[in-house]
Parts: C-alpha cells; structure tokens; sequence
C-alpha cells in the first residue's frame, strides 16, 4: 500500500484535475447554448429550401444548363472532413477521421489509388490524424473555425464550387458531426456536389404532397439564382452543426471526466484512511511493544 505522503499528493492531483475539467464542462455548455440556439433558428430554413430546389432540380434533370445537378463520369473527387481544432471532446474527432478514411477506401479506392481523390481537412485534429494516416490532404482550413461566420464560410464554398464547375471535381462529400442534442451527435456523410436527387425507393417512403408553384420568371432562372445560393447555405449548415457537435460532445466528455475524478478521489480518501489507520496501528505495537521490554 502506498505511504500517506503519495496518496495525499494523488488526492490535491486529482482535485486539481476535477477543478479543470468541471470547468471546461461550464465553459462548453455556455458555448453550446449559443450553438445550439443559431443552428436550429437556421435548420427550418436551410432544410426546407433545400427540398424545394432537390424538387425543382429534379424536373431539370435532363436540363443541360442544369450545372449542379448533372451527373458527370467519376474521374476526381473530393472530400471534405470537418473536425475541430482543439482535443478534450471524447470521440467527436475520431469518427470523423475512420469515416472519411472508409469513404475514401471503400467508395473513391481506384481514385484513391490512381491519385485523383482529394481531402481537404477543416480542424487540426481531423489534418493531423489524418496527415499521419498518409492520406491525400489538398489543404488544411483550420482558420475557418477560429472566427466561424457565413462571409468566411462562402468565399471557400464559393472556390469549392467553381473547382466543380471547372471540372476539377466530379464529386464532392462532406463529412461532419451532425448535431441532435447536447449528448448525441450524428455522423453524417452528405453529397454536395452534384446536388443528389432522391432514389426511387426513398421518394416512396416520403409523403404524398405535391405543390402547384408558379414560377417567375421562369423554373429555369429560378434555379440558376437560387441554386448557389442554396448550395453556400447547406455548406454553412454543416459547419455550424459541427461546431454544436463539438461543444456538446466536449460538455458530455468533461461532464464524466469530472464524475470519474470524484469517484477516484472516494477511492483515495478510503485508501487514505486504510493506511492512516495501519501507521496508527503500528506505532501503538510498537510502543505497547517498547514497554513490555521495559517489563521485561
């Protein structure tokens, strides 16, 4: 059993650690309120937007100036992994890393192999797991995330869209934490690019409801405006739900961080007292001990 000299000292550890970690936990939640509060004022929106040009794009399937929605010979993608520049947040990070790792070796293995698959990294921890994985990462934009806003996010989506349109790319995935609640955060791997159109078995599964629009000027010109637009809002939307993510999954993992520091400190006093009680013990031998020779 360790002397009361090391368990003291592990005890004032752990309470040091304990006072760090609630903390950050306080920290988290105050970040995530915030979070929380801009991504579902904005999700109704985004979301609803986005299903009303899916639909619009999908009657212009066959439209050649349907630039966003034209299915082109897979011959360069690219994937764009959002994590977090900062640790501390259980396995937020992680996922992110093995599900771009998967998408890149199970859908893109004979671009991958052929060097024509592209990773662009938003988060220090996604680029450095990543970099030493040896995976094909164009660029690394961290920066995106220390001061996060729509200006910032739309000058990239904007570069990433005319690469598209360019021919550059021939698809492009995003893959980021979805964000549910303070506790869960969805894994989520989005097509971007071009804009999917759903699959015949899941517009079964959707409700029967059509709507009679009326266009002005025309579908067409509607499209063409709004498309882009759209597209900068979802792209938007995924930061902003991996930010939320992040906070939530940084507030549940500080929160058992510190629920473990205070069942090891139990744990400690208990092995203290066990041990102040033997010393105790020992010194009253001895002495009982000392005085029988004495007798003696």
């Amino acid at each position: 059993m360790a002397n009361l000299k090391e368990i003291r000292v592990r005890i004032s550890s752990v309470k040091s650690t304990r006072q760090i970690t609630s903390a950050m936990k306080m920290v988290s939640a105050a970040k995530l309120r915030r979070a929380q509060d801009v991504i579902i004022q904005m999700r109704p929106y985004a979301l609803k937007l986005h299903e009303i040009l899916t639909s619009l794009t999908e009657s212009l399937e066959s439209d050649p100036d349907n630039i966003y929605g034209k299915v082109r010979p897979l011959r360069r993608a690219l994937i764009i992994a959002i994590s977090s520049n900062k640790g501390l947040c259980g396995a937020f990070n992680l996922n992110v890393v093995k599900t771009t790792i998967q998408l890149a070796d199970e859908n893109y293995k004979e671009l991958k192999a052929q060097g024509n698959l592209d990773i662009i990294t938003v988060g220090k921890k996604g680029y450095e797991l990543l970099k030493a994985k040896k995976y094909p990462i164009a660029e690394n934009q961290s920066g995106l995330l220390e001061n996060l806003s729509f200006t910032t996010v739309n000058e990239f989506c904007a570069r990433i869209m005319l690469e598209y349109l360019e021919g550059k790319y021939d698809e492009i995935r995003l893959v980021y934490n979805q964000f549910k609640n303070a506790a869960v955060q969805e894994l989520t791997t989005e097509q971007f690019l071009p804009i999917a159109i759903p699959a015949p078995e899941e517009k079964e599964n959707e409700p029967k409801t059509h709507y009679n629009f009326i266009f002005e000027p025309s579908q067409q010109q509607i499209v063409k405006e709004l498309i882009p637009k759209s597209l900068k809002m979802q792209f938007y939307k995924a930061f902003l739900d991996s930010v939320a993510s992040e906070h939530g999954a940084r507030m549940t993992a500080m929160h058992k961080a510190t629920d473990n520091a205070t069942e090891l400190i139990k744990q400690l006093q208990l092995d203290y007292n066990k041990a102040r009680q033997a010393a105790i013990t020992k010194e009253i031998l001895e002495i009982v001990g000392g005085a029988e020779a004495l007798k003696a």
